[in-house]
């Protein structure tokens, strides 16, 4: 890693053109986004930021905190819309500068906002399957080490490790050494951890590097990186900054760049899509993921700037060269590696709406179902979840057409596209170009199925063939406790094997 800014001194599209490379190697045609339902849990902070609108006095809130039952009914909104992110943004203890914080804290039973965030969270992990992000600030390791269990994933934004910037004057917990223990702290304690940079307020190039490489040598020590978010400044009306100018457009897109190449290869890269009015530019800087997209709320932090919808997000993606794909809070190479990433509690939720390569499900058998009418216990320990009438779930033999996840045609780029060219030149595949086709997206998905069907009329012309079968199943008791399995197992009240027979031989 080069030790000081001039290292970095190359014109802009240089910077770029090297940023998109690392991205391409590292990431290829996919580019992530996280379906999520964005939960303001208290909008009260101690923190007096001159850009924020977020924060509020409590005269302009309704209540100190969101109760619980307005935590689930926005949890259960995101859901409903197929959302596999619950993010928590809330102040910074706000008990410390507001007596009506602590107060309502005391009255539910909570010593800190940060005590009833982990409750929170609890609650939409069970009660949703929703993962939460906990984006609580600068907390201490017990605090982080509190919230590991209930939060696939934490975060707090570096922002700058300058701390003269009257952005920050009169927010304590904006310091910088406050920032960078518990950037150590979350890596220490084996927590995903989601970081980044603000662009425009104040700081300089040579800030933005300083902040860049102190984020690549904590990831260096501890691995625990997820992501990193630059984030350009845009002034808000009714803050002490609204009249400060926004980020340059130029100095925006260089200090992505420069995240990209400063940053190991495996740290994804975020820029927020609803900041800029030409999103689309941001994937020429080398970004590889979207961040949280909302299709069912709004971002609070920045309410006045809308998130594109998902059709507008994939076009945008799509016309770039690049496929979209939905992921989780936790990236896949934490989901993927539970022993160390994922705490106890949360590795079946986890996995339950993991695919196979630890990105978030898109079939719809992955939404979680809106109604949970029951749980029983089937007599082992195993609970098996009745579901409400209204679930997504669509399963073979089910009476309904099943969803159109993959388009009618596509034409693949990058090393998909390699892979099926060498196929049509009559190689066999090894099992690198295997995986790369599993791991196919979207259009790709459609153009290997195009050339499949190109060689099955090669092989057998048009003939589709079927066998006439008959399944004799001469019993459904068994004494095995599988818990895949839905012959011989489950309650009869589930429906699932009906009454237990065993046939004779006369019947067989």
């Amino acid at each position: 890693m080069p030790s000081h800014p001039g290292s970095w001194a190359l014109p802009l599209p240089e910077l770029l053109e090297r940023a998109r490379a690392v991205r391409d190697a590292a990431t290829g045609t996919r580019i992530t986004y996280s379906p999520k339902v964005f939960i303001p849990l208290t909008m009260l902070c101690r923190d007096r930021c001159g850009y924020c609108t977020f924060a509020q006095p409590p005269a302009r809130l309704d209540a100190p905190y969101l109760t619980p039952e307005q935590v689930l009914r926005i949890a259960r909104q995101g859901a409903s819309a197929g959302c596999h992110e619950a993010l928590f943004t809330l102040g910074e203890r706000p008990e410390d500068r507001y007596p009506v914080a602590a107060e309502w804290l005391a009255t539910h039973g909570y010593g800190t906002t940060v005590d009833y965030l982990r409750a929170m969270c609890e609650l939409v992990a069970s009660e949703t399957g929703l993962l939460p992000h906990a984006n609580a600030g600068a907390l201490h390791a017990d605090e982080l080490a509190s919230l590991r269990p209930v939060a696939a994933s934490q975060g707090m934004m570096l922002e700058s490790l300058r701390d003269d910037l009257d952005a920050h004057r009169g927010s304590p917990d904006k310091l910088a050494a406050r920032r960078l223990a518990t950037l150590e702290s979350a890596g220490e304690l084996g927590i995903p951890f989601t970081t980044g940079i603000l662009v425009g307020i104040g700081e300089d190039r040579e800030d933005r590097i300083a902040a860049l490489e102190a984020i690549a040598e904590s990831h260096a020590r501890h691995g625990h990186v997820q992501e990193v978010i630059v984030q350009n400044f845009l002034p808000k009306p009714g803050t002490s900054m609204h009249q400060h100018p926004p980020c340059p457009p130029d100095a925006f897109l260089e200090a992505i760049a420069l995240a990209r190449l400063i940053l190991p290869a495996e740290v994804h890269l975020q820029a927020p899509p609803n900041l800029s009015d030409d999103f689309g530019v941001l994937l020429d800087a080398g970004i590889d993921d979207w961040g949280g997209v909302s299709p069912v709320t709004a971002d609070h932090v920045n309410p006045e700037r809308p998130w594109p919808a998902r059709d507008r997000l994939r076009e945008v993606t799509e016309a770039a060269g690049f496929e979209l794909a939905p992921r989780l809070t936790i990236y896949p190479e934490f989901a993927t590696n539970p022993d160390r990433w994922v705490d106890d509690a949360l590795r079946f939720v986890v996995l339950d709406r993991s695919d196979a390569e630890g990105l978030g499900r898109d079939d719809p058998g992955a939404v979680h179902p809106q109604t949970v009418g029951e749980v029983r216990n089937v007599g082992d320990g195993a609970e098996v979840v009745l579901v409400g009438r209204r679930s997504t779930q669509w399963y073979v033999g089910l009476d309904a057409d099943p969803p159109v996840l993959v388009p009618a045609s596509g034409r693949a780029t990058g090393r998909v596209a390699d892979v099926l060219d060498a196929v049509r030149r009559g190689e066999v595949p090894d099992e690198d170009q295997i995986t790369a086709l599993f791991a196919a997206r979207g259009r790709e998905v459609a153009a290997v199925a195009q050339l499949a069907d190109e060689l099955r009329e090669e092989v057998v012309g048009d003939a589709v063939t079927w066998v006439s079968n008959r399944n004799i199943n001469y019993t459904n008791v068994c004494t095995f406790k599988c818990r895949f399995c839905g012959f011989s197992k489950g309650p009869r009240s589930l429906n699932l094997r009906g009454t237990p027979y065993l046939l004779t031989l006369d019947d067989i």
